[in-house]
């Protein structure tokens, strides 16, 4: 499942550089969809990751304001800093003890942390075709989404 999160990592980070060709209008065109558009739907797969694994590490859930993340860069920057707390994590948490049980403060209900990681990796998969869809809306080839042939061991951001 690691495998996974870092596969999610690196289509991430390409996507970053992928939208470093499109102006902050463009960004923030509202689209078909998704969060919004192009930023806030990066913005908002940070963030759903982020909390998640709050959740399952019994941490307080932060949310920021996207309107506090308002370029490409700032939403890098929380990216990156948020998934270096989250290789610690796994580093050290790993295997993840599946079975147990966390209720997260926005919603009721009680979900397995494996369950958890499972839609947490799924989110961003979805959300990743969303933009692969308004890339060739704009003319552009997206980011290909193919896991074979990708290093994913031991990647940091």
């Amino acid at each position: 499942m690691l495998t996974l999160f870092r596969y999610n990592w690196q289509v991430r980070d390409e996507w970053f550089g992928w939208c470093r060709n499109l102006s902050l209008e463009e960004l923030k065109a509202e689209r078909t969809g998704g969060a919004g558009g192009i930023l806030q739907t990066l913005f908002h797969i940070v963030d759903v990751e982020y909390s998640w694994v709050c959740v399952i590490e019994g941490k307080e859930v932060k949310d920021p304001l996207y309107s506090d993340y308002g370029t490409l860069e700032k939403v890098k920057v929380l990216s990156d800093g948020y998934r270096i707390e989250l290789e610690e994590f796994f580093q050290k948490e790993w295997p993840i003890q599946g079975d147990e049980q966390v209720s997260p403060p926005w919603m009721e209900g009680l979900f397995k942390k494996e369950e958890i990681l499972h839609h947490i990796i799924a989110h961003e998969i979805h959300h990743i075709g969303q933009l692969s869809v308004w890339a060739r809306e704009l003319n552009r080839e997206p980011v290909s989404a193919n896991l074979l042939g990708r290093t994913l061991e031991g990647i940091r951001g």
